[in-house]
């Protein structure tokens, strides 16, 4: 059986994304379900937040060995927008639109920035 392994450098992106996915449905998720009290939707995100914490603490803590950490927040910031962009699509039923993928795009160009090795 082959071994499958994830690359020390991709490992803190992989955390990042399942962080992204429990913190969108903790934040935005509730939007469906309007006519649940407001207390009892604090309640439910605050759980979904604590497994989204258990994603985003080890991907910090193993990509700082990698990455500085105005690279990981960046990293965060891209992978929270393509998270939320397909929750928008997908289970809010938004579109996207250009000046989504203008904004996009220019924060894909700061990332770049701040990659760069200057």
């Amino acid at each position: 059986m082959p071994s499958f392994a994830i690359p020390a450098s991709v490992m803190p992106i992989a955390l990042l994304l399942c962080s992204n996915v429990f913190m969108t449905f903790a934040w935005y998720g509730h939007l469906k379900f309007k006519e649940v009290p407001l207390w009892t939707v604090v309640l439910v995100s605050w759980g979904i937040a604590f497994v989204e914490y258990c994603f985003a603490v080890p991907a910090n803590r193993y990509g700082s060995a990698i990455y500085s950490p105005a690279q990981l927040k960046t990293i965060q910031e891209i992978v929270t927008l393509l998270v939320f962009s397909v929750f928008s699509w997908a289970y809010l039923g938004e579109s996207i639109k250009w000046n989504h993928l203008v904004g996009f795009a220019f924060i894909c160009a700061a990332a770049y920035f701040i990659f760069k090795k200057w």
